[in-house]
């Protein structure tokens, strides 16, 4: 019998958000990406479109501005997205961060913590 892998859904990334119409956002995602829900993002100043957080970049998507709350295939060029910018539990599982060392992981969720986005850990 084969076994039916689902990927994560909504539900599976979000427990808790205030109000969405202030939780959310749409943002456009900068195109050559293809993000998955959960992915943790920054904006770049110069164009103020989103894409992958990277801390070690310096066109300011070193700074995290929010977790998709929808797959966004910008491959081709850029798309809208959902965004959750603010005031949310995520759990831990469901939230698709860049290969970060423990001091950058801390970073970055203190990063999420200053938005009112908290990581709980089995959720």
């Amino acid at each position: 019998m084969s076994v039916a892998i689902e990927p994560n859904n909504l539900g599976d990334l979000l427990k808790y958000e205030t109000s969405n119409l202030y939780s959310r956002e749409a943002v456009d995602v900068a195109s050559g990406q293809n993000l998955k829900l959960g992915t943790v993002v920054g904006r770049v100043t110069e164009t103020g479109l989103v894409k992958q957080f990277d801390p070690l970049a310096t066109d300011g998507s070193e700074g995290i501005i929010g977790v998709l709350l929808e797959d966004c295939d910008a491959s081709s060029g850029s798309k809208k997205a959902l965004m959750l910018t603010r005031e949310a539990i995520l759990a831990d599982h469901a939230v698709i961060w860049p290969s970060l060392t423990e001091e950058q992981e801390a970073a970055a969720i203190a990063q999420l913590e200053s938005r009112g986005i908290i990581i709980r850990k089995g959720v």
